[in-house]
């Protein structure tokens, strides 16, 4: 310090501390006052916390225009303790302040749901049948193609609010190619362009446009079956598919129910598919099992959820997969994938071995599937073997997304055969 001996920058105060301010005309700076002392540092025991008691609450004395705009937070239970207590005594004794806090905890009310606001994919079904039984069309479409009008609706309505991100949103189809799982990556619009390439084989078959026209006209044998004609779509696009499949995707599904509306009949045409065919009825159930399939797999990947079919129209699916089987087991057979002993001649019409499917739930029944031969009649006095299975898990298997490994299935009886029906079953996927 650059100070006289007498001057110092600081006065020293009682006890030889630091004085407690500067001197009266002085010119000296006020001091830096220490830090203070914490009663922890002073060795003295810290008072019991339970000695201290609940804090008392502070009363609030607040105007009635101040408690009328605390309303709206009192209703939404956002007021302090000592706001909500001055309120709830204030509506005590003003009978219009008390209406208007009714009113508005009935709105809070609505505003919190305990479900959520998502619209149910079933609503517009739900709705049509409301409105069809007041007053029915003047072309009611046939009971037996009501499964693909209600599944491609639904799907309709899910594709409706999709933004770029969705349509672009990855998805892996999946089926079975012999015993081995297989699969193959598109994305969501491509899961569209696929329907509408397989549709189009019924489409066809009714005398309608193909919209795969150009690519069959240049090359009929690389658009055999539906998996060639998906490929075939696939590689002709000028870009990847995009959300401008939808328009023909949805026009198509519509012409097609018009179509079969209008002839009323299921004694249609054969709907060929390459390796085998289905009569109209039978392809038109088919087209509808794909349809949810596939809705299942775009909202999966764009994280819906997304409800399997009404039960009378899963039955018919279920159904139709059942009926299958036993062309599915000789198929087997005739390419030696079979481990099962070679089956016991059969004539056509007869009763044979049988395996008894249960399928449970409020789409469930049961079928009898003849085992040594696509001819010969399920019969229960035949039979060696009973599979229980849900149905929407059964689909799945049908479906190709269930190994028949990891199907839950109860089992009694010939495991072989069991074992047989179960991959067969698997075996009716395709992409």
């Amino acid at each position: 310090m650059n100070g006289t001996e007498g001057s110092g920058a600081y006065d020293d105060g009682p006890e030889g501390g630091r004085g407690d301010g500067a001197a009266a005309g002085s010119g000296r700076p006020p001091r830096i006052p220490p830090p203070r002392v914490s009663v922890e540092d002073t060795g003295r025991p810290l008072p019991d916390l339970a000695d201290l008691g609940e804090p008392a609450p502070v009363a609030l004395d607040l105007s009635h225009d101040v408690l009328k705009s605390l309303l709206g937070a009192w209703a939404l239970a956002a007021c302090s303790a000592a706001e909500t207590a001055a309120v709830e005594d204030h509506l005590g004794g003003c009978g219009p302040c008390a209406e208007e806090a009714l009113r508005l905890r009935e709105a809070v009310g609505l505003l919190h749901q305990p479900e959520t606001l998502d619209l149910d994919p079933g609503l517009r079904t739900r709705v049509l049948r409301s409105c069809l039984d007041r007053r029915p069309p003047r072309i009611p479409v046939p009971e037996w193609a009501a499964p693909y009008d209600a599944e491609t609706a639904r799907l309709d309505a899910l594709l409706q609010d999709f933004g770029d991100a969705e349509w672009h949103a990855p998805v892996r189809l999946r089926w079975f190619r012999g015993d081995t799982a297989t699969s193959r990556r598109t994305t969501v619009a491509g899961v569209i362009a696929h329907l509408l390439s397989v549709d189009g084989l019924v489409a066809v078959a009714l005398g309608l446009d193909d919209p795969l026209a150009d690519v069959v006209e240049k090359d009929e044998a690389a658009v055999r079956g539906p998996g060639g004609r998906t490929e075939a779509f696939w590689r002709t696009s000028h870009f990847p598919p995009t959300r401008s499949v939808r328009g023909p995707w949805r026009e198509q599904s519509h012409s097609l129910v018009r179509t079969v509306s209008v002839t009323g009949t299921a004694d249609g045409p054969v709907v060929p598919y390459g390796d085998f065919a289905l009569p109209l009825r039978d392809a038109m159930l088919d087209r509808a099992f794909e349809c949810w399939v596939h809705a299942e797999d775009i909202a999966e990947a764009v994280d819906y959820p997304y409800e399997p079919p009404a039960p009378r129209h899963l039955n018919r699916m279920i159904d139709l997969a059942a009926r299958m089987l036993p062309v599915a087991l000789a198929e087997r057979r005739r390419q030696g994938r079979s481990a099962a002993p070679s089956p016991h001649p059969v004539p056509a019409g007869t009763p044979g071995r049988s395996l008894r499917l249960e399928i449970e739930g409020t789409a469930g029944g049961e079928w009898l599937i003849p085992l040594d031969s696509p001819g010969a009649v399920g019969s229960a006095d035949h039979q060696v073997a009973h599979v229980a299975l849900d149905g929407v898990e059964f689909c799945k298997l049908a479906a190709g997304h269930v190994p028949p490994e990891e199907a839950a299935a109860g089992q009694v009886g010939d495991r072989e055969a069991i074992r047989e029906v179960l991959f067969a079953a698997a075996g009716l996927s395709r992409m």
